[in-house]
């Protein structure tokens, strides 16, 4: 059981990193138009999505959540939020105090990430993918 509770986070990190790079990619291409703060909210949600479509197929490939496709989605758009309020705080903390970061929002979307990775991982999968395949 706890082997492969390892794997599906070690799956779910796979797909966060597949996240993380639609999310920076979305953030540069909107930031100039947008700022750094509204860029990151629709890059968030480009990265949600990418990662629901990854980890539905690859980390929780054994598991389902007993929803039709959409509902599913929105349900995990919404339990993504609590990792992602933590990802955005952080991210525009650092945004706000770093030159570093004000400079190369990718470290600001990097330190997000991670800071919200494992709040999305525990709601993932043990309230939308709770259920063991057949």
């Amino acid at each position: 059981m706890q082997r492969k509770l390892v794997l599906e986070f070690i799956l779910f990190g796979i797909a966060g990193g597949i996240g993380f790079v639609v999310d920076a990619a979305v953030l540069y291409g909107l930031a100039p138009a947008f700022g750094p703060f509204t860029a990151r909210i629709a890059s968030f949600l480009a990265a949600v999505l990418a990662t629901w479509l990854v980890n539905r197929s690859l980390a929780f490939q054994s598991r389902r959540s007993a929803l039709n496709r959409k509902t599913e989605f929105g349900s995990y758009l919404l339990l993504m939020l609590g990792g992602g309020a933590v990802n955005y705080a952080v991210y525009s903390g650092l945004v706000l105090y770093s030159p570093l970061v004000r400079e190369h929002l990718v470290l600001g979307v990097a330190a997000g990430s991670i800071a919200g990775m494992f709040i999305n991982f525990a709601l993932a999968r043990f309230l939308l993918f709770r259920f063991p395949s057949a």
